[in-house]
């Protein structure tokens, strides 16, 4: 069983950054593919970044909406995976939750197994 823990939210001024991060613990990290996905108030959980590997290499997706501003990556030694984003826009305010599974590594929120409990960024115009 992996547990995931997020942290780094908080409010921000648009345009201004922020680093999330998701600490693991359970399995080895090094194996899983890592999302973040986001939900508002009034909508479905969407989407944001995903990093996966087939063992060696590492490779990341990003949301059209966020693309450019956001960048996701991993610290396999902390057992971490992080998400910088820059350029924020009041329309990026939502809880964030990070996301992790051994095999599967799409775009849809019921592919992953492990979910941290989220954390609230807000974004001010």
């Amino acid at each position: 069983q992996v547990q995931l823990v997020e942290s780094g939210g908080g409010l921000v001024q648009a345009g201004g950054s922020l680093r999330l991060s998701c600490a693991a613990s359970g399995r080895t990290f090094s194996r899983y593919n890592m999302g973040w996905f986001r939900q508002a108030p009034g909508k479905e959980r969407e989407f944001v970044a995903r990093t996966w590997t087939g063992g060696i290499t590492y490779y990341a997706d990003y949301a059209d909406s966020v693309k450019g501003r956001f960048t996701i990556s991993r610290d396999n030694a902390k057992n971490t995976v992080y998400l910088q984003m820059n350029s924020l826009k009041p329309e990026d305010t939502a809880v964030y939750y990070c996301a992790a599974d051994p095999i599967r590594f799409g775009v849809q929120a019921d592919m992953y197994d492990y979910w941290g409990q989220g954390t609230q960024v807000t974004v001010s115009s």
